[in-house]
């Protein structure tokens, strides 16, 4: 019987001799987070103080949540399990405080946190005290960014201000028809905007994971999700001290990788699969995706290259054929933030005709969403490698890790399509009064258009340049990115001091 089964099985149980269904399943889920025998449980006596409202009478061990540390994987992580059995696992004075004693034990030990959220939200009968506990908790959360990773698991409800926590976090993961986060419920949303929703709709695992891209992992069960964050942990380091854990890979660096010699189509037109690319070049079953289902035309996650963790940015022109838009810039930026954070190197591959045209666009602000990407890879101080494929035209050439935002290495595939714009739109610009003029001008822009071709969708003229260092055979993309990766595992990029960047909003 699997853990879940047995939780299920359990919950049965006690839900037949007991009238809360969800007795025990906060340290249930512990037990399945930490290595065995491993947690250690601190604060297990602290009661709240309130007495107002029958309070008094309710002055339960622990106030509705567990804390404590352990190992997952052998390695100390800090976590906390909110107990829905105990008024509804709401928020109070003595449950915030050890929540955010436990984030000051976290820091000073350098260790990651992980909040499993399962929360009716704040507890009103203990009024302003339980908003000033969120406020306590948001303030370390700001404060342990970027020196500790942070993982948020919402496994329950989760509302109005307690969003606002995992939603501060690196990682947020959910569990479908089971977790929910919202600031106004259904029932506040159908009295003001006279919306009939439901929380499932509203706030769902899906809904975040696909529409607001909230939710970084989505999963069926507890057990699924808990054991997708010990992988997710296996990337991470302890903190922004150290390097990411190294795993002894299966198999060589050297591996035949010859299927990536043909795996662009031949018309720059056709689309393919950047992840099938991911899987090759990578160690094999290492690659680790990170919000799968929100702005698809880029792909982002964690994978191993000779047993050392790296982050992968991918244009994915097998959806809208790879455009950079305002959601996938968004994604893209904030994955490379985060593997900056934690000394995480990064590679990028690259096929990108542009950004993405129109109104819906322009008006949603994709100025300053391309901005933050730019931002992130120039603030980026992790070594930086990247792999143009096909297409790196226009401004999402600079954007995407180009050598003029501080990329340490720049390869390109034969393939390699590097211009300001694609051939037919230059050739338009450049050639409009001479093909006008032409007796056939059908055949005369086809000339031009070859013409164009030859001179510059190529990786010639960057070469020339020094913007692109080499031009590889795509077979020996894997070996090429490892001896680089190794190369510059150990630099070190100084910048002014200042009291922090102003990034884009």
């Amino acid at each position: 019987m699997s853990d879940n089964q047995a939780l299920k099985q359990v919950s049965i149980q006690e839900n037949t001799e007991s009238s809360n269904p969800f007795e025990g399943l906060a340290r249930r889920r512990l037990d399945m987070l930490f290595d065995k025998g491993t947690f250690e449980e601190i604060g297990a006596g602290v009661v709240n103080r309130s007495t107002d409202f029958g309070l008094d009478k309710k002055r339960i061990p622990g106030d509705g949540v567990i804390t404590g540390s352990g190992e997952v994987n052998g390695r100390i992580v800090f976590a906390y399990s909110q107990d829905r059995s105990v008024m509804g696992g709401s928020l109070g004075e003595a449950h915030a405080k050890k929540i955010a004693r436990l984030q000051d034990l976290a820091m000073r030990a350098k260790a990651p946190m992980v909040g499993i959220n399962d929360s009716g939200g704040a507890r009103i009968q203990e009024g302003i005290d339980s908003l000033g506990g969120y406020g306590e908790i948001f303030r370390r959360n700001v404060l342990s960014s970027g020196v500790c990773p942070q993982i948020s698991m919402v496994l329950g409800p989760c509302a109005g201000g307690a969003v606002y926590s995992p939603a501060l976090t690196d990682f947020v993961v959910m569990v479908r028809k089971q977790s929910y986060m919202f600031l106004t419920g259904p029932k506040v949303v159908k009295t003001v905007t006279f919306e009939d929703v439901d929380a499932e709709s509203l706030g769902g695992a899906d809904v975040h994971g696909r529409t607001s891209g909230i939710a970084h992992l989505i999963y069926k069960d507890d057990e699924s999700a808990i054991s997708g964050v010990r992988e997710l942990l296996s990337y991470l380091p302890q903190s922004y001290l150290e390097k990411p854990p190294f795993e002894e890979p299966t198999d060589p660096i050297e591996r035949d990788c010859s299927e990536l010699d043909t795996i662009i189509p031949a018309s720059s037109k056709q689309i393919y699969n950047v992840k099938n690319i991911v899987k090759s070049i990578f160690d094999l079953g290492s690659f680790f995706e990170i919000q799968k289902n929100w702005a698809k035309n880029v792909v982002v996650g964690f994978a191993r290259l000779g047993g050392y963790s790296v982050g992968v940015i991918a244009n994915q022109p097998g959806m809208m054929a790879g455009v950079l838009d305002c959601d996938a810039s968004r994604k893209a930026a904030r994955f490379i933030r985060t593997c900056n954070s934690f000394n995480i190197p990064i590679i990028s591959l690259i096929d990108v005709p542009g950004f993405l045209p129109g109104t819906g666009q322009e008006h949603n602000g994709v100025i300053a969403h391309g901005a933050k990407l730019m931002y992130a890879y120039c603030e980026a101080t992790v070594p930086k490698i990247a792999v143009i494929m096909r297409k790196a035209y226009g401004g999402a050439y600079i954007v995407m890790s180009s050598k003029h935002v501080g990329a340490d290495v720049n390869l390109a595939w034969p393939t390699a399509e590097v211009a300001v714009m694609g051939a037919a739109g230059a050739v338009e610009v450049l050639f409009r009064k001479e093909i006008t003029q032409a007796e056939d001008q059908e055949e005369a822009t086809v000339k031009k258009v070859e013409e164009y071709e030859s001179k510059f969708l190529n990786p010639a003229r960057a070469m020339e340049r020094g913007y692109v260092d080499a031009v590889i055979q795509p077979k020996d993309t894997r070996v090429k990115l490892y001896r680089h990766l190794k190369s510059h595992f150990n630099k070190i990029e100084h910048r002014p001091e200042r009291r922090n960047g102003n990034i884009p909003t």
